[in-house]
């Protein structure tokens, strides 16, 4: 029941009908006896900066972005953690004592999916397909994390060379070796792949249009290797069937979604979300 004492929290994002956030929150808010809801917001970057100042206004516990306000949000915030500083990029707005502080929760979330799937990331070399949004917060975080080093695999296109410049920053700011190679030199990575412990598919490979499409040639892999794909419709991907199959350890990018919502709501009410009850919402929804 909402009281006077209600505090609010939500999404800003265009679109956002088809967001599954408020479904996850005000399941976890009711299950944790939270007095808050949490609602969806269409917000773009014509009314950006006076959607950030509600925050304050109305005494929010804080919001979630998604792109392309995950970047625009920037310049109104009062502070930025550690990963979205490296990350360049916000998902999460928490509202501390009127101050506004942006984190990233995107890589944070899918490391908590990997360490639940048993897969260790520290001392281990980690192969990333694509470097989009979710991408890069995944290396930066894996860096943060102490992975032994990540290995990108990018067209080279007009934005190679600055994304390059962008990791090599990433690089010498957390002291783990990451290079971004060309996505087109099938050989090297083949090469790559051999002794690396971690394969992520961050491309958009396997969903939509591009659904009969893998990333890599599943050939290229060994069972030793623990295969993640970023894309959770559909619930497993020609390239998952195709690893699982070579006898790979395999994920969708549900686990992702789950773990970033998760750690954005401690933040907001320093509780811990029950993932017992969201996990098979979010299945449901698949």
């Amino acid at each position: 029941m909402i009281s006077g004492k209600t505090r609010l929290a939500g999404i800003f994002a265009s679109p956002v009908t088809h967001s599954l956030s408020p479904l996850m929150h005000n399941t976890a808010f009711q299950a944790r006896s939270i007095d808050a809801v949490y609602l969806a917001f269409t917000v773009d970057q014509t009314n950006l900066m006076q959607a950030v100042e509600s925050i304050r206004t109305f005494n929010m516990l804080g919001v979630n972005l998604s792109m392309p306000n995950k970047t625009a949000v920037i310049p109104y915030l009062d502070e930025l953690s550690q990963e979205a500083q490296l990350i360049g990029a916000v998902n999460t707005i928490v509202h501390r004592d009127n101050r506004l502080i942006g984190y990233n929760t995107d890589g944070m979330g899918f490391m908590r999916s990997v360490h639940e799937a048993g897969v260790s990331i520290k001392n281990k070399k980690i192969i990333m397909l694509g470097a989009g949004g979710a991408a890069k917060a995944i290396v930066v975080q894996a860096a943060l994390d102490q992975a032994k080093a990540i290995v990108i695999y990018k067209r080279k296109n007009a934005t190679f060379a600055s994304v390059v410049a962008d990791f090599e920053r990433v690089a010498e700011q957390t002291n783990c070796p990451i290079i971004v190679k060309d996505y087109a030199d099938t050989e090297q990575l083949k090469k790559d792949l051999e002794d690396a412990d971690l394969l992520i598919n961050g491309t958009d490979m396997g969903m939509g249009a591009k659904k009969a499409l893998m990333p890599i040639d599943p050939q290229f892999l060994h069972k030793k290797i623990a295969v993640f794909d970023l894309i959770y419709s559909p619930k497993e991907t020609r390239f998952l069937k195709e690893a699982k199959a070579i006898g790979c350890l395999t994920r969708n990018g549900l686990g992702m979604l789950m773990y970033q919502g998760a750690i954005a709501f401690e933040l907001w009410t320093d509780e811990t979300m029950p993932i017992e009850e969201i996990q098979p919402l979010l299945v449901s929804k698949e």
